[in-house]
């Protein structure tokens, strides 16, 4: 059923009747001076029958003022997605990600591997809400900014590789580069999940200087440190041998968490991994509310095209046209 976007424009309804009592009759000297001396206005007048000539004008203004009121066909409600989260996902790409100590599915497979296969999932469970990517090494950089399209953000992470960003670890560039793309959205939602098996090696910015700022603008981290205890080294004969213990700064994760009010999770395996994402899921669940669009097409041209032919029609025209003739 249509609605009005404008109602109040109906109050407009009497006021040529209320303009007729209220303006002064015109004065009994005033006359109209036409170019035919034979043209009678009066004869014209009469060339409508009294009824026609007495509706057509009121028809015509009721009319109008419904167009004024912008008549709409409205739609049934549109469901669309409702953010309550924007995350990013900080994922380190140095070069000890590609040692294989990491059982998924039964098979050894390196540590970015089962980091993209999980994250991979964590992100599909994510509709809802925005997420985006950033991969670091040497340098961070966002791969992905941030945007419902979640299946472009697992295309861009089955893409990505170990080395990709450089082969060190910037964690507190990582945690600045998160924070500035953060800060557009609201408070409530900002959050970064930071993933890495090593220790800060390079770039310029501290990692807990760099929580410390981004605490000030409102971003949760959570941190997962991923990595057996001791890294899986090939033998000479071809087999596998238990490596050096890994250089994991569980210390500075833990206190950039902290800082944050996030949480720290370690992941010596690929099950302790999926745990790690599980649990953050529970900590930020994906927004469920979503706001509903009525689609509303005006209507306003069909009324307003039906007050200016009876406006037309109520010109006595054939009359004029008669009068003239005879003049």
């Amino acid at each position: 059923m249509p609605e009005f976007a404008w109602p109040w424009l109906f109050a407009l309804l009497p006021l040529p009747w209320l303009l007729r009592h209220a303006l002064p009759p015109a004065a009994p000297t005033a006359a109209l001076r036409l170019p035919h001396a034979g043209l009678d206005l009066r004869a014209i007048g009469r060339a409508l029958p009294r009824g026609v000539r007495r509706w057509l004008p009121l028809l015509a203004w009721l009319l109008a003022v419904t167009a004024a009121a912008r008549p709409q066909q409205v739609g049934a409600p549109l469901a669309l997605p409702q953010s309550g989260r924007a995350l990013l996902l900080a994922l380190d790409t140095s070069g000890s990600m590609g040692i294989e100590d990491m059982d998924l599915a039964g098979q050894d497979v390196s540590r970015y591997a089962a980091v993209r296969a999980i994250a991979g999932d964590f992100v599909a469970r994510r509709a809802g809400d925005e997420v985006g990517l950033i991969l670091f090494g040497s340098r961070a950089y966002l791969v992905t900014p941030l945007t419902f399209d979640l299946d472009a953000v697992r295309g861009q992470l089955d893409d990505s590789a170990v080395g990709l960003a450089g082969r060190e670890t910037v964690l507190g560039d990582a945690i600045a580069v998160a924070t500035r793309r953060l800060l557009k959205q609201p408070a409530p939602a900002r959050v970064l999940v930071l993933l890495t098996d090593g220790v800060n090696t390079a770039g310029t910015l501290d990692p807990r200087d760099a929580a410390r700022i981004a605490a000030k603008a409102g971003v949760r981290i959570y941190t997962i440190g991923i990595g057996s205890a001791h890294a899986v080294l090939g033998d000479f004969f071809g087999g596998s041998m238990p490596g050096a213990a890994s250089d994991l700064d569980e210390d500075t994760l833990r206190a950039v968490a902290a800082a944050t009010g996030g949480r720290y999770f370690r992941a010596a395996d690929a099950a302790q991994l999926a745990d790690a994402y599980r649990a953050i899921d529970r900590l930020e669940p994906a927004a469920r509310a979503q706001q509903a669009l009525r689609p509303r097409r005006e209507l306003f041209v069909w009324p307003l095209a039906a007050a200016v032919l009876m406006a037309l029609a109520a010109l006595p025209w054939g009359a004029a046209r008669r009068h003239g003739a005879c003049a």
